[in-house]
């Protein structure tokens, strides 16, 4: 086994199209991480560390915007605006067949369309959620009182840095290995890794060593989870029809249909955080146009957020209900009995047809709420944590930690496909 990986590591760094890939990849996060060490003009640096340190709703924010968002840098969006026009998009494919038909259908022609409206889309959800997030943070003090042209200033230096990394994620995907969003959001979950441990050792003391212990062992913990439950899958036996073909008599092949019990991945909680996000951008984008009534309703949905209680137990139900939603979109149980019984294939001791399609649809429901708690959990794990030790901060969440986890699955999978490649 040892000598296997070797071998795949000594193709891989030699290759030269797998060696251009990965500096590619390399030369994207250096430009990633350059763009978002650059703030925008007026940002109060004492009030920013304060506000994130009161705040995980916001903190849990940043990790989606790579870390960009905690220090106001060009890119403190992040790709957070392009996820939500993706998920629109995917939305719009249950509530309009047109747009389903052109997604499934049409191949590779609908699948570009799909992609360029989700840009389109994005364009006006960064300049909404600029709007919004520099108004909050101009009503906390983190920002200065802006006159109106630099605030329409940094409104479009944000907008632009947002889409700029939506451009780079694309070309990462085109030329590098692997998805090239996810792989800026592992980036930015990696780079606030070194600052988290210089920390942790400048205020290192003898009687914090069981709390660092504890950390560690749960660290680990939910590593070895994260990886055990991506890889669970639930396997249904399928069987073929014996071919008869001439005068050969060919007994039917048997094979299963997989199944896994973390078929969403990270979407859900994406979805959740954008809905819990999207009343707070409302509500202060009408505040800056002038209605009271919505900074007031502002205040009371910050206080919300803050409340480590409300807001995890919030969290954790939209994550569940999410999962369940997210599952349904994804997997259809009809199209996967119409596929087999096309193919003349069936499930052992269920009819072809509704019938299979019913235990099909049986099955994934079993299996998604384990999924579902799993993810549930793990997204509040900072709230868990805080209840119980009072740490307002961690180092890395477990929302982190499962996409961390997750796109390094992915990439193993991915360069070691392109090394399969290499080797026939």
């Amino acid at each position: 086994m040892l000598s296997t990986f070797f071998h795949k590591l000594q193709i891989a760094v030699t290759d030269p199209v797998i060696r251009l890939r990965i500096l590619f990849i390399l030369g994207a996060f250096a430009v990633f991480r350059f763009l978002a060490a650059i703030p925008i003009p007026g940002v109060d640096r004492n009030a920013l560390e304060s506000f994130f340190s009161n705040n995980q709703f916001f903190g849990l924010l940043n990790v989606f915007s790579g870390g960009g968002f905690s220090k106001l840098s060009l890119v403190m969006l992040g790709v957070a605006p392009y996820i939500t026009g993706s998920i629109i998009m995917q939305l719009a494919t249950i509530l309009f067949p047109n747009v389903k038909r052109m997604y499934t259908e049409e191949g590779e022609a609908g699948r570009a369309k799909f992609i360029e409206w989700s840009r389109i889309i994005t364009i006006p959800i960064a300049i909404i959620q600029a709007v919004a997030f520099l108004s909050l943070l101009q009503s906390q003090g983190v920002l200065g009182q802006l006159d109106p042209i630099v605030f329409v200033s940094d409104i479009m230096l944000v907008s632009a840095g947002s889409l700029l990394l939506m451009w780079i994620g694309e070309l990462m995907t085109e030329f590098g290995i692997g998805n090239g969003v996810s792989l800026l959001i592992f980036a930015g979950i990696a780079s606030r890794v070194p600052s988290g441990i210089s920390q942790l050792a400048f205020t290192f003391t003898t009687a914090s060593i069981p709390a660092y212990l504890a950390f560690a062992a749960m660290g680990v913990a939910i590593v070895y989870a994260v990886v055990v439950v991506s890889e669970a899958e639930r396997s249904i036996p399928i069987a073929y029809a014996r071919a008869v073909r001439g005068a050969a008599n060919a007994q039917g092949a048997a094979t299963y249909l997989p199944i896994r019990l973390l078929q969403t991945g990270v979407i859900p909680i994406v979805f959740a955080l954008s809905l819990l996000l999207f009343p707070q951008m409302v509500l202060n984008g009408l505040g800056v146009l002038g209605f009271h009534w919505a900074a007031t309703w502002a205040l009371h949905y910050t206080a919300f957020t803050t409340n480590s209680f409300e807001y995890g137990a919030a969290y954790f139900i939209l994550v569940v209900i999410f999962t369940y939603f997210y599952t349904s979109i994804t997997f259809e149980p009809h199209r996967v009995a119409e596929n087999l019984q096309k193919s003349g294939a069936f499930v052992p001791g269920v009819r072809p047809g509704p019938e299979t399609e019913r235990y099909i649809g049986a099955v994934v429901n079993r299996i998604t709420l384990p999924g579902a708690v799993f993810l549930g959990l793990l997204a509040v794990i900072p709230f868990i944590v805080e209840g119980l030790t009072g740490v307002t901060a961690i180092l890395v969440g477990g929302t982190a930690l499962l996409i961390a986890v997750q796109v390094i699955l992915d990439l193993i999978r991915k360069v070691d496909a392109q090394v399969s490649l290499r080797e026939y």
